[in-house]
């Protein structure tokens, strides 16, 4: 039966969290209404309003409680090129990448450099001049 996973993530910040899914190449659209898209199973189901989503069934919708995003997602018809929690994982790493990068700029440093490493961890070379 199809229906809405709500899954905890600790990104905090939609300006970094909209950078790094549009790194990730994926097509975002602001506060949109997800839907189930399995037919038999959508009139069962409430919508869920997304303040950012990949699809009509993937998306993130902020926890004030928790004060992050939640990512809901129907794991019947996930159909992104990875896995759920690899998902979660990619945009973590990226939403991080752009955390620091956004937060060098704002201390006056520019990113000089950059490199992915074979154990996927990111290193930056950034200067500043006084």
């Amino acid at each position: 039966m199809s229906h809405f996973t709500k899954i905890k993530t600790s990104l905090r910040n939609k300006v970094e969290l909209l950078e790094a899914l549009q790194l990730l190449q994926y097509d975002v659209e602001v506060d949109k209404n997800l839907e189930i898209t399995n037919p038999s199973h959508a009139h069962d189901h409430e919508l869920v309003q997304a303040d950012i989503a990949l699809k009509n069934d993937i998306g993130f919708r902020w926890n004030e409680e928790e004060q992050c995003y939640d990512l809901y997602a129907d794991h019947q018809t996930w159909d992104l090129d990875v896995p759920v929690k690899r998902f979660v994982e990619k945009v973590t790493q990226q939403y991080a990448r752009m955390t620091v990068h956004n937060t060098v700029k704002e201390m006056g440093f520019v990113v000089e450099d950059e490199w992915e490493m074979d154990d996927n961890s990111i290193e930056l070379t950034v200067t500043r001049w006084i």
